[in-house]
């Protein structure tokens, strides 16, 4: 008898265990070949409605400069957000921005350097010697589910992928479901989910390898999460076999 429930108490602690094979990123690369995987950066993002660009004119001219500065909004700069956000052009449902003196200029459809050399030629004709600098500041990401630190994350760079964005969360937990990673992206119309395996290296050919402004990551748990050991009450299952072994041996 006594066999017997030892034999059940290994098989509890061992049906808690999460495989290696579902925690391990990529896996079916080899440590000793060098694979080159191809893909296209954010840099290749087209602005759209809703976005908020950044942009600064720099000059030696700085008397005639001055309707092109960003001055910052009351009480907010710009090493905040909100700051950020309040200092920055938006990107009206017509696809224009407001500039100043220049007027509404279309940035619906182009990069963010195609928008930098497009502004570059008209304050060119305006002004001599100037520097032009724009910058995506509404890029902002999602994660939920199985990581460590759920929310929603601005990103301060030109591009993130995927393997940055679960770094920035903390990573995946033990009982995250890698193979079935689900990305919900906006479109034009609406909003599109694709599903994205961390298991394969597939996933750094995946055209969502890179995220994009507004992205939801979503990462379900395991089907035995339920059963873990962290959800499943052990501790009570245990307690009660050690005390009946006890009385066991005290019958004896």
């Amino acid at each position: 008898m006594k066999r017997y429930i030892m034999l059940l108490m290994a098989a509890l602690a061992l049906s808690s265990c999460v495989s290696l094979k579902k925690i391990r990123y990529i896996q079916d690369a080899s440590d000793k070949q060098n694979i080159e995987f191809l893909n296209e950066a954010i840099s290749d993002y087209k602005v759209q409605p809703g976005d908020n660009l950044y942009i600064d004119i720099k000059s030696l001219d700085t008397k005639n400069m001055n309707p092109f500065q960003n001055a910052p909004s009351g009480s907010y700069q710009m090493n905040s957000d909100a700051g950020i956000y309040l200092n920055s052009y938006n990107v009206s449902d017509s696809g224009y921005i407001d500039f100043p003196v220049v007027g509404k200029i279309l940035v619906q459809g182009y990069t963010v350097t195609d928008v930098k050399e497009r502004l570059q030629k008209v304050i060119d004709e305006y002004f001599q010697m100037t520097t032009v600098t724009v910058k995506l500041v509404s890029f902002k990401i999602s994660l939920l589910g199985e990581v460590a630190r759920p929310g929603a994350y601005q990103v301060y760079q030109s591009s993130i992928n995927i393997f940055q964005a679960l770094s920035i969360a903390g990573d995946l937990n033990e009982f995250a479901d890698r193979s079935n990673v689900k990305i919900i992206r906006k479109t034009k119309n609406g909003s599109t989910i694709h599903n994205i395996n961390l298991l394969s290296t597939q996933v750094l050919e995946s055209p969502y390898y890179y995220l994009q402004p507004e992205d939801i990551i979503y990462i379900e748990p395991l089907r035995g999460k339920n059963f873990t050991f962290t959800a499943f009450p052990y501790a009570i299952i245990f307690s009660t076999i050690s005390t009946t072994l006890l009385i066991l041996n005290f019958l004896k």
